[in-house]
């Protein structure tokens, strides 16, 4: 049976489509449904039909998202498209397709997806961050997606940014509700954030990285200090995970400059005369979350 997977995403989703071999047939994105729960729901489901009949077949389905599925009540917490959050998305889908689906963190789909065959193939413990709208973590150990008792496995972005400078403390507010979570720091919005916050003057992520690649004195700093708060973020995970290699996820992985100077600077914040841990791009790129979803299903 070919594997439908879905990547609900901060503001795009995604839909991919497996052969048995791990080929897909289709992949197509659309905007993440928003609005009230009820409507988002059912436009969910639709676009899963609708990908389903242009695949020719009858899928299983999988689903990443940015959140979790509460071991206790079944229900979403966490979610970044807070709209999902304490309502049963798994019992409505299942409801509306006619099937078991399953649901799993967005980045543990992207870190099982790279870990299976991608830029981590063959490493025994990987961690797979996304860097985009929001931070998201996922942990495999040899070659199974750590979730943990509460589901929260790999939640590095909502820990408190290590080493705060006094300007940088005490960070800005989490959707969460907490203050100075590392997504506040290193995600695309906060990027923006902090050019907007240092200038006084709106732009874009990717225009900021033209704009440093030009000479771009204030785009520069700002992304000088991104890869300071990247390294301590990372270095945090080596200290307490240890990890053979870090790959690297969202849109801001991209960025050509991180996998050069990220490393140099990793050394000040890891307990350790050395530092081997790689960090490397994701090999599938803005396939692997989704890739990682339909792979939720042997």
């Amino acid at each position: 049976m070919p594997r439908l997977g879905v990547d609900l995403g901060g503001t795009k989703t995604a839909i991919t489509v497996l052969d048995a071999g791990g080929t897909g047939r289709l992949t197509r994105w659309a905007s993440t449904p928003g609005g009230a729960y009820e409507g988002a729901v059912a436009e969910l489901a639709g676009m899963i039909l609708a990908a389903e009949r242009d695949a020719g077949a009858p899928c299983s389905i999988g689903l990443g998202m940015p959140g979790a599925v509460s071991v206790r009540t079944g229900l979403v917490k966490n979610a970044y498209n807070t709209v999902f959050n304490g309502r049963p998305l798994r019992a409505d889908l299942e409801r509306l397709l006619g099937r078991e689906v399953r649901i799993a963190n967005d980045a543990n789909c992207f870190a099982a997806s790279e870990a299976a065959d991608g830029a981590a193939r063959g490493a025994h413990i990987v961690f797979g961050a996304i860097l985009g709208t929001g931070a998201g973590g996922g942990i495999v150990i040899g070659g199974r997606v750590v979730e943990g008792r509460n589901a929260i496995g790999g939640e590095w972005g909502h820990n408190p940014l290590p080493w705060m400078s006094p300007d940088e403390h005490p960070g800005p507010r989490c959707y969460c509700g907490r203050q100075g979570c590392i997504e506040q720091f290193v995600s695309g919005p906060a990027l923006a954030r902090d050019y907007a916050s240092s200038t006084g003057e709106t732009l874009e992520p990717a225009a900021i990285v033209d704009g440093a690649a030009r000479g771009n004195a204030a785009c520069e700093a700002v992304l000088r200090r991104y890869e300071d708060r990247l390294a301590r973020a990372l270095g945090q995970v080596v200290n307490l995970l240890d990890p053979d290699v870090i790959v690297l996820g969202g849109g801001l992985s991209n960025l050509n400059r991180l996998y050069a100077n990220v490393p140099r600077l990793l050394p000040r914040y890891v307990y350790s005369e050395t530092v081997e841990t790689g960090i490397v791009r994701a090999a599938h790129g803005d396939a692997s979350g989704v890739r990682g979803a339909a792979m939720l299903w042997p």
